[in-house]
């Protein structure tokens, strides 16, 4: 018996990926991303604001 390699879904929607969209299944879910971008929906992490520094 084969076995079937696992297909990666879509990080946003869970469907199949659409290799012309990768890693996204459609132009839908990629431009979802690219807003949560845009409006802070996503953070990355950075080294600890040091309190004398923001005065």
């Amino acid at each position: 018996m084969t076995t079937r390699p696992s297909q990666k879904r879509c990080p946003i929607c869970g469907k199949p990926r659409s290799e012309a969209h990768s890693p996204f299944c459609s132009p839908r879910c990629r431009d979802r991303d690219l807003m949560r971008w845009l409006e802070d929906g996503y953070a990355l992490p950075g080294p600890p604001v040091d309190p004398e520094d923001t005065e």
